[in-house]
């Protein structure tokens, strides 16, 4: 499949993504949980959707199934991304404000993307 193809279809699924991942995330620190537990949680979220959808429309083809390989490739990948973006706005909270973290959400997720589009690619949905 095209990489002409894929990247704006990552960009459409990513940007779904991103909204309920970020909607969950400033919602629940705004009511008081842990900006880490509460990036976690909406990064589960915005996981949940994004694994299906990138499988299915980004990175699949006809006749492609999302198996258990796929599946354990996504969580380690997600992980690790998670571990990033977790320790990323925590730095910014902890320097600047809870605030500017919410605000910096959006561009550390936008960051990471690009690594998520290649490790998904060639990795996470390779046999998809």
């Amino acid at each position: 499949m095209s990489i002409l193809r894929q990247v704006p279809l990552f960009l459409l699924m990513g940007g779904v993504q991103l909204v309920l991942d970020s909607a969950v995330t400033i919602g629940l620190s705004r009511a008081g949980l842990a900006l880490g537990l509460a990036n976690v949680i909406g990064r589960v979220c915005g996981a949940m959707l994004g694994f299906w959808l990138n499988g299915r429309f980004t990175f699949g083809g006809p006749g492609s199934r999302l198996g258990r390989a796929a599946l354990v490739r996504f969580l380690a990948a997600w992980l690790l991304l998670t571990a990033a973006s977790t320790l990323g706005l925590a730095a910014i909270a902890s320097n600047l404000s809870l605030q500017a973290a919410w605000i910096a959400k959006p561009v550390v997720e936008a960051a990471l993307a690009v690594a998520s589009f290649f490790i998904s690619r060639h990795w996470v949905y390779r046999a998809a």
